[in-house]
């Protein structure tokens, strides 16, 4: 196990996400001490080596450094501040990462508590799911001290492809709320113009194969294929309404800062159409249904087997 870089390494959140992450550090050779609320989760993790499972959350404070990886704002409060939390009244870990989804107010007011504790802070987003992760294809964006961060980047790197510290503060909240606005974007328009071809009578796989393979095709595109050929929209990587809150946060901070993004506002609505139309708890790529019913064409799965990008 790696120990060169001095630092003792714990993590709160074991969800898809949180489980994928650890693996990766587990397999950079490093060993990291893990604790869930739900405590089958890391006692299903307890006889992979490197991973010491701890009975407590406040038991991860003898830790330098400790990755929360959870699922609101709320749920970060309670495993940091709450009974028997992480920040108590005696040992302190030196740096706190978090990954989780949390609005950019409620992790301003997590960094401003835990500076008033001598603990320092990195709001680390991520884009990408498990199975990115596990691809070794994650994206993590970074912002507070930078002196914390390059202390944190050997880890960092274990787990992701690409790391990038973008500034001070909860400047990576601002980047993770501007890259959910473009992925609204993004999607939306994909479809739209899958929904094209396939009227003109282009087989949607044939048409994302071709893209795929052109100078428009990106890890997005690839990643996406597989659901829009096959219209597996049960498989939930982000839903519709998540999606939704995020943009909305998007637009408003463009109205604050007076940046006009029309193209933006007309996806954001296609997204909010979505969840009166029985569409709540399914992957947001389900716009492509609805650019279909716009269109008049009733869409079948393809029945192929296409590749997502990241096989291999």
């Amino acid at each position: 196990m790696k120990t060169s870089e001095g630092s003792s390494l714990g993590w709160i959140g074991l969800g898809r996400m949180g489980r994928a992450m650890v693996q990766r550090l587990l397999n950079g050779g490093y060993s990291v001490s893990i604790w869930n609320r739900t405590a089958s989760k890391a006692e299903a993790m307890a006889g992979e080596r490197g991973v010491s499972v701890v009975a407590s959350k406040r038991d991860l404070a003898a830790c330098d450094i400790v990755f929360t990886m959870v699922s609101t704002t709320e749920d970060l409060l309670q495993v940091l501040f709450g009974g028997e939390g992480l920040i108590g009244p005696d040992q302190l870990p030196k740096l706190i990462i978090d990954s989780s989804s949390i609005s950019q107010e409620g992790s301003a007011e997590i960094r401003r508590r835990l500076e008033e504790r001598g603990v320092n802070y990195l709001s680390t987003p991520v884009s990408g799911n498990a199975k990115v992760i596990l691809a070794g294809k994650l994206l993590m964006v970074s912002s507070g001290p930078k002196v914390w961060y390059d202390q944190a980047e050997p880890y960092l790197q274990a787990i992701a492809h690409k790391i990038v510290w973008v500034g001070e503060a909860e400047l990576a909240r601002t980047w993770k709320i501007a890259h959910n606005t473009m992925l609204g974007v993004l999607t939306q328009s994909l479809c739209e113009i899958v929904v094209l071809a396939e009227k003109l009578g282009i087989p949607r796989h044939a048409f994302l194969e071709s893209i795929n393979g052109s100078i428009l095709g990106s890890m997005f595109t690839r990643y996406k294929t597989p659901v829009l050929t096959n219209l597996t929209f049960d498989q939930v990587t982000f839903t519709p309404r998540q999606l939704l809150k995020d943009m909305d946060l998007g637009m408003a901070a463009a109205r604050a800062h007076g940046v006009s993004m029309p193209v933006a506002a007309v996806s954001r609505e296609s997204v909010a159409r979505l969840l009166g139309r029985a569409h709540e708890n399914v992957d947001f790529a389900v716009l492509l249904v609805e650019a279909a019913h716009d269109a008049g064409l009733d869409l079948k799965p393809d029945d192929r087997r296409v590749s997502d990008g990241l096989e291999g």
